[in-house]
């Protein structure tokens, strides 16, 4: 510098040096949003298995109340929204608090840009979030899938659900179906069967043709045919030696209790789906709450990094 030259003039030429240079600088402060972004991530993470032990240490096998369920569901919920406030404000002072200052420009200005920062960081720890989420999910549902699908073809009984109509082999093994074509050929107490060669040499047929002939009548929902319904009170009749009319009695019966039986399961599979669903559309309204609450704590807590950063 010369010495005929004013010191308070170098200066002002200084900052108007870095002045010009800081004004052709980007808005966006990529580094600072991506670090909010990655903490906002790792502090979920951590509350995210805190609430799992804490709501693993409440609840219990033996307990199996509404009230309980109820309560666990709630706590539920208040510890989503509190997760997403502390972890989104988090995220929105790191990214406020790390950008690069902004020279020449107004007091507005700057409050957007913090404000945006913050968005940016909740938007990219929520995407981050996200993508391990689905990739998690859809691991457990593969090994889930593939479980049931061993357990399945190693077991020889069936659920309620997985009747097949045209395989009475499989279906007789299936409750309640085996159980009613078991007790439709149930002998009185103390008596002997009419025909023991007959029998002997096939057992199994008459249970089977009995559960071909129930789940077809059962598929349209009708009664049985008269020529099924007198069918089958000779093959009763036969293998157990009662009378005519209590056999007919005892088919009509078994085939009214299989329908009722039916139908209460079909019952109670819509009552689990509707009360899945029910449950399904509470969780996404309030994980919609709680997403809402996160990107506004994320730039509010922003605005407040940039002000402490410009302070």
């Amino acid at each position: 510098m010369n010495q005929t030259e004013d010191p308070a003039d170098y200066l002002a030429a200084a900052e108007d040096s870095a002045l010009f240079v800081h004004q052709h600088d980007g808005a966006v402060s990529w580094g600072a949003v991506l670090a909010g972004g990655v903490g906002s991530a790792a502090f979920a993470l951590i509350l995210l298995t805190l609430g799992t032990g804490l709501g693993l240490t409440s609840i219990s096998p033996w307990s199996s109340g509404a009230s309980n369920a109820k309560a666990f569901g709630f706590a539920a919920v208040i510890w989503v929204c509190v997760t997403s406030i502390l972890t989104s404000g988090l995220g929105g002072y790191l990214a406020g608090r790390l950008r690069r200052r902004w020279l020449a420009v107004d007091v507005d200005e700057i409050h957007f840009r913090d404000t945006a920062h913050g968005f940016l960081s909740w938007a990219v720890a929520t995407l981050f979030t996200a993508a391990i989420l689905t990739s998690a999910a859809a691991g457990v549902v593969r090994t889930g899938a593939q479980a049931a699908a061993t357990n399945a073809s190693a077991s020889d009984y069936g659920t309620p659900g997985a009747m097949q109509r045209g395989n009475a082999g499989a279906a007789i093994n299936t409750w309640p179906l085996g159980y009613l074509v078991d007790s439709l050929f149930r002998m009185p107490a103390g008596s002997q069967p009419a025909a023991t060669a007959t029998m002997a040499a096939g057992s199994e047929i008459p249970r089977l043709e009995a559960a071909r002939i129930f789940l077809n009548s059962s598929a349209t929902g009708d009664q049985l045919s008269p020529e099924d319904t007198a069918y089958l009170s000779q093959q009763v009749m036969q293998r157990t030696g009662i009378a005519p009319d209590a056999a007919h009695a005892r088919v009509v019966a078994t085939y009214t209790s299989f329908l009722q039986k039916v139908a209460a399961l079909d019952a109670a599979a819509r009552n689990a789906a509707d009360k899945a669903r029910k449950v399904a559309i509470g969780a996404s309204l309030w994980l919609f709450v709680s997403l809402l609450m996160g990107a506004f704590s994320a730039s509010l807590m922003a605005t407040f990094g940039g002000r402490v950063r410009d302070a």
